[in-house]
């Protein structure tokens, strides 16, 4: 699988996509959704999309495609190579979410929770997919949140597609299977070939799972915490597991306008509040006067304090 495209700048998200089947503009079509990497606190979380005729169906379930977590790795890039090479009939697509596209999405003033961004990821490729013309009718999808208030979500934006949301939809549909195997493919990948943006020397890879209650995970978080950085962008920063570390480990941080303003805090170190140059009254250690720049002289520009 190639991800260079995502490998050439893994701090922001990446679509990618196989062709379209020709067959698949001409005849009724099924849709499958699935992601890998939700839970880790380590690495990108990936939606998936895989598409084919409804009349190929039984074609596509021949392949023995299954649910992702019941396969190995050999297994999961050996059925990938099947779903990609029957392009004649199947199509597919990725949204890669960066870890840093997570972590800031979570922590923005606005809220905007990780299902939400699974919501609007999963959208994304569904209206990719019939933006390039293919005839969907069915989508398949392995809920995020309450089955019932997603599938009436998708429902509602696409109709005229018959959704149907259910739990564990990767062991139920054959293309939400194909679906998993290809999220989960492309996150194994983006993983192992990690390019550190951050000077960090010599990195140990052995990540271990990436999930936070992993050994190996955990000690990998500790030995490359940054007392005063913090975390490179490989980590979920958002994740309690890392703010947590970062809160016992790293160097204590207090931020004066948490608990006063800007000018209280300022008098309290005997300085000058930035704020006080933009009041009407400046303070007098500042009152004295200045030869006025030429910028406003030759341009007969003068200063005023009422408007």
């Amino acid at each position: 699988m190639d991800l260079s495209d995502f490998e050439a700048d893994n701090s922001v998200s990446c679509r990618l996509s196989s062709s379209t089947p020709d067959v698949c503009k001409t005849e009724d079509c099924c849709l499958g959704i699935d992601e890998a990497g939700r839970g880790p606190v380590l690495g990108p979380m990936v939606y998936g999309i895989c598409f084919c005729p409804v009349s190929r169906k039984e074609d596509l379930k021949n392949l023995k495609v299954a649910d992702s977590k019941t396969l190995t790795e050999a297994e999961r890039e050996n059925l990938f190579l099947k779903i990609d090479e029957a392009k004649d009939f199947v199509g597919w697509a990725l949204q890669i979410l960066s870890p840093n596209t997570i972590s800031t999405s979570m922590l923005q003033r606005a809220k905007y929770n990780l299902n939400a961004l699974s919501h609007d990821a999963a959208i994304g490729l569904v209206q990719d997919t019939l933006d390039c013309g293919v005839q969907l009718k069915e989508v398949f999808v392995d809920t995020v949140g309450p089955a019932e208030k997603y599938q009436e979500k998708l429902s509602q934006r696409f109709p005229g597609v018959e959704v149907t949301v259910r739990p564990k939809a990767d062991s139920l549909f054959p293309i939400v299977s194909a679906a998993s195997i290809c999220a989960k493919v492309a996150r194994d990948h983006a993983v192992k070939s990690w390019k550190f943006a951050e000077d960090l020397g010599e990195v140990d890879t052995d990540y271990g799972s990436g999930y936070p209650n992993d050994p190996k995970t955990k000690s990998w978080l500790l030995k490359f915490l940054d007392p005063v950085f913090g975390y490179p962008q490989f980590v979920r920063f958002s994740w309690s597991t890392a703010q947590t570390l970062m809160d016992s480990k790293a160097v204590a941080v207090h931020w004066d306008d948490d608990e006063e303003d800007g000018e209280k805090a300022a008098a309290r170190q005997n300085n000058t509040s930035v704020l006080s140059y933009f009041s009407r009254s400046k303070p007098s250690e500042l009152a004295h006067t200045r030869d006025t720049h030429r910028f406003f002289t030759e341009r007969k520009l003068q200063s005023i304090n009422t408007l």
